[in-house]
């Protein structure tokens, strides 16, 4: 087995982001949602705390985003034939990103309407 450099490592995980930016077309909704927080931040001038808020929680949605990419490429390549069982796990991957999506509203709503409000 031989050893991957750590530049190697980055350039991998780099092309799987790239991957995924490519072919699902959700990820680049959720870049482009992130971006758009950022720019409405920058507008808002929010505090570093509120930036630190921002930034885990558009990380926390890509995160899964990828990671629900990641499980439905692997029963796809596992399981060619429909399966209930793969079909309640991508479900359970989609649940995750709907999760994720909709904890990052809520903190958007409250970290938006406190800068909005002057707290």
């Amino acid at each position: 087995m031989s050893e991957r450099t750590f530049i190697q490592a980055v350039n991998d995980a780099a092309d799987g982001i790239a991957r995924t930016f490519r072919e699902q077309p959700n990820f680049r909704i959720q870049v482009l949602m992130g971006a758009l927080a950022a720019a409405a931040a920058i507008l808002l001038r929010f505090s570093p705390e509120r930036w630190a808020i921002l930034a885990v929680t558009v990380g926390l949605v890509l995160l899964c985003e990828l990671f629900n990419t990641c499980l439905e490429h692997t029963i796809d390549l596992i399981h060619v034939e429909p399966h209930p069982l793969a079909r309640a796990a991508k479900h359970a991957g989609a649940g995750a990103v709907l999760v994720a999506g909709t904890i990052a509203v809520l903190v958007g709503i409250w970290l938006y309407a406190g800068a909005l409000l002057g707290r």
